[in-house]
């Protein structure tokens, strides 16, 4: 089930990215915020009153810098219009109403989405007179806040998550693996899903944008069901002059969101950018097992025997947290190792889906115990007193201790690492809660 999309719309200095950060420090329940994972992020997932959500700042959408602002703005709306659930439009209310303002706010109007009307800057109940001109807008009833002091923060949420569409239940095979291939434009994506399909069911192009729509393609291979998912892909910032390029970013995590497995695709000769870490980020936080696919590496230059060693070492330092994430270094354009993804694909799907008795974990708690005793915090003692999974795809774990302030992040990593070598759950993120022994389990 994909959440839905709510996308914040608004010209430079209105407080879009102080509004966003401020969803994600104050009452909303981040459900992300892994360590390691990159913070220069353009999407928060979040929940308000049971409803979970993404929100996108669209001013982390790298934008061409050469744009004039209101043709910015305008790509800004039309990409909220496009691919966004909810669009939240904010405004400046100490500025008041702008030509820029009124010219997104024609477009906004023809839009088929809700839009919110959010005044930032009334940072008192003295300046809520000044939303009164901003009703010219035709977007309904503004709403007074602060960003910065999260004043009327409450009533927003309110009104974007009335706003949300009735969930749709989407059928599906549980016995099916979803594959979403992710990835920057041109780096490959359409050409390894042909290869593995065996025929050109999907357009391939050299011109990044070629694939602008969420593809499935369902096929079975060994008796086993699957489903790619090809996404438009990830643009580096400043590369983009067409406003619908920027509609891979939101489609890309809505292809993660309903996918099992992610085929994170890495463009060999270009190496990491800040925009696969992004992408790689959302993946992990959701939960998702992962490939990373390194394509064209057929042209990879300077190759010798210890090329693939670099690299992934490479890989490892620069997305820490993608770890567990096993590495295909494949050429689509000439088949090298393509015949390996969804071999790998269905061995991550069975480590995501795997389950350990209560019974082993102890005995591997215990163990690890002897081998590193929880180091003291303010004179006391941690104890480990037993480990219970409780949920897999990813496979989640309750550590019950007797005082939770005293896990120390390094030693919680510690017991997933020994997870890890004891079982392997190779491409899959794991998830470590840790409760008081009286606290009750989900």
């Amino acid at each position: 089930m994909s959440k839905p999309i709510v996308a914040i719309v608004g010209r430079p200095n209105v407080g879009k990215s102080t509004l966003f950060n401020k969803i994600g420090k104050k009452r909303v329940s981040i459900v992300d915020d892994m360590p390691g994972v990159t913070r220069d992020r353009i999407y928060l997932d979040a929940t308000w009153l049971n409803h979970e959500f993404t929100m996108i700042d669209t001013g982390g959408i790298e934008f061409d810098e050469s744009n004039h602002i209101l043709a910015s703005m305008r790509q800004q709306a039309q990409l909220a219009m496009e691919e966004a659930d909810v669009i939240l439009f904010l405004v400046d209310g100490r500025a008041g109403l702008t030509a820029q303002d009124a010219e997104v706010a024609s477009i906004l109007r023809r839009a088929k989405k809700p839009v919110i009307l959010g005044v930032n800057k009334i940072d008192s109940p003295q300046r809520e007179a000044d939303i009164y001109e901003f009703y010219n807008l035709g977007l309904g009833d503004p709403i007074p806040l602060s960003a910065t002091n999260a004043m009327n923060l409450g009533d927003l949420l309110d009104a974007i998550v009335a706003a949300f569409p009735e969930h749709e239940t989407e059928e599906r095979d549980e016995d099916e693996i979803r594959i979403a291939v992710i990835g920057r434009p041109n780096v490959g994506k359409s050409s390894i899903v042909n290869k593995m399909l065996g025929e050109e069911r999907v357009i391939v192009s050299d011109v990044p944008g070629t694939t602008r729509d969420a593809i499935d393609t369902h096929f079975m291979e060994d008796g086993v069901k699957f489903t790619l998912i090809d996404t438009a892909g990830m643009r580096r910032r400043g590369k983009v002059e067409e406003a619908v390029e920027r509609y891979s970013v939101m489609r890309s995590l809505r292809a993660i969101d309903r996918s099992d497995v992610v085929l994170m695709m890495i463009n060999a000769a270009e190496g990491i950018t800040e925009q696969d870490k992004k992408i790689a980020g959302y993946a992990h936080e959701s939960g998702k097992g992962v490939v990373i696919v390194v394509n064209k590496w057929d042209i990879y230059p300077e190759k010798d025997d210890k090329s693939t060693l670099r690299f992934t070492d490479d890989l490892r330092d620069e997305i820490g947290f993608l770890q567990y994430a096993p590495v295909l270094y494949a050429s689509a354009l000439t088949g090298q190792r393509v015949n390996r993804v969804t071999e790998l694909v269905r061995y991550v799907a069975e480590q995501q889906s795997m389950r350990i008795k209560t019974s082993v974990l102890n005995e591997l708690i215990r163990d690890a115990v002897s081998i590193n005793p929880p180091p003291m915090h303010k004179g006391r003692q941690l104890k480990l007193l037993f480990m219970t999974q409780v949920d897999i795809r990813p496979p989640k774990f309750i550590l019950f201790v007797n005082d939770p302030e005293l896990m120390h992040f390094s030693y919680l990593r510690f017991i997933e690492n020994k997870l890890r070598e004891h079982f392997g759950f190779e491409g899959t993120p794991l998830r470590l809660i840790v409760r008081k022994r009286n606290e009750e389990e989900e």
